[in-house]
């Protein structure tokens, strides 16, 4: 089944985890939201990519221009789902993929072997898989999948 995917992630490490899912992604329709960064172009050069705003981290600012932008890129592109590892970037696309009825798909960070990340907090009551990578994880999200590590 071909479906269209919208990976969602700062630059970085959340979006080195979100390609190493490239297995799986590289099957169907995709794009991108990140940060405007060197590593994010590099990685992603032939990729569909929109831009966020950042810094995003504990910003009233950038979550009501992410909103926005996550508003007219669901809007314009209907994906099918919404995958993403953080960080804050990946909130309003989470609560707006609820209005769009969009499916959601959360991947907590590796480095986080017992204790939740913040937009992992946030995302966890409307996404509808939440996967872990650590079965420790399992006790602070009780609904998660642990899938082990995805590198």
């Amino acid at each position: 089944m071909n479906m269209k995917i919208c990976m969602v992630g700062s630059s970085g490490g959340h979006l080195t985890h979100l390609y190493m899912l490239k297995n799986f992604w590289c099957k169907h329709e995709r794009l991108w939201v990140t940060f405007d960064k060197e590593d994010a172009n590099s990685i992603l050069k032939d990729e569909k990519k929109y831009y966020c705003y950042y810094p995003t981290n504990r910003s009233l600012k950038a979550l009501i221009i992410n909103t926005t932008i996550a508003w007219r890129v669901l809007k314009k592109e209907k994906p099918d789902v919404i995958i993403s590892s953080g960080a804050a970037v990946a909130v309003p696309f989470f609560y707006l993929a609820k209005i769009f009825r969009v499916k959601t798909i959360y991947v907590e960070i590796i480095d986080r072997i017992d204790k939740p990340t913040l937009t992992g907090k946030i995302v966890y009551p409307v996404t509808d898989v939440f996967i872990v990578q650590w079965e420790e994880m399992k006790k602070i999200y009780k609904k998660a999948i642990n899938l082990g590590s995805v590198f």
